[in-house]
């Protein structure tokens, strides 16, 4: 039985909830693929279980809450998260220095993108925590937009192809490609606005 079927039946039998503490769980490294929870809460609402908007907004929360809890541990406990054995797994040395490299090559930036890096998202947020590179409202304002792209996709995307589990999984395939094609626009976007203000800025000094 597949990761979709698993999930679908236990979203069936217990809705809302059930997505909610899977994404919550997802928050925490377990490799559940949060893409595939999201596609199957909107799978059931397609199927009358629940509404989809709802399921949108418990999306929403689900993927926050499991992101702000790893960034609060890290804020919190500092380096003696460490020593908590689930999340010294999580954050390996070597990942937590190739996180450090990320925020010193792309800023706060990183915090948008760790949202569509599943391995590295977790890390991500405990070592943004730890650091106390930004302040929680920034980390919640970072991780909120980038959930405003992927969370809607996933759950409508879900919803529509309920009755259609072939054209559905081939959509889904296509959507991962598709976000990312987003994202990097997005931040080529932000890179030319910022080399832009850059030079004006250079121009006004000289």
């Amino acid at each position: 039985m597949d990761t979709l079927q698993i999930l679908l039946d236990f979203f069936t039998g217990y809705g809302y909830f059930a997505v909610f503490t899977v994404l919550l769980v997802c928050g925490f490294g377990v490799p559940i693929p949060e893409d595939i929870t999201l596609v199957a809460g909107g799978i059931i609402s397609g199927l009358g279980y629940t509404n989809v908007h709802w399921m949108f907004v418990v999306g929403m929360a689900g993927v926050l809450a499991g992101d702000g809890i790893m960034f609060t541990a890290g804020r919190v406990f500092g380096n003696r998260v460490l020593k908590f054995r689930p999340i010294a797994r999580i954050l390996t040395q070597e990942r937590f220095e190739a996180v450090q490299e990320k925020f010193e090559k792309y800023g706060n930036w990183v915090l948008f993108v760790a949202r569509f890096l599943p391995g590295l998202r977790s890390p991500i947020f405990i070592t943004a925590g730890m650091t106390r590179r930004v302040s929680y409202w920034r980390f919640l304002v970072m991780d909120g937009f980038a959930a405003l792209i992927s969370v809607p996709v996933w759950v409508y995307l879900g919803y529509y192809g309920a009755a259609n589990r072939e054209w559905l999984m081939t959509m889904v395939h296509r959507g991962q490609a598709g976000i990312l094609a987003v994202v990097a626009a997005l931040l080529l976007g932000v890179a030319f606005v910022w080399m832009r203000r850059r030079r004006q800025h250079q121009c006004v000094k000289k």
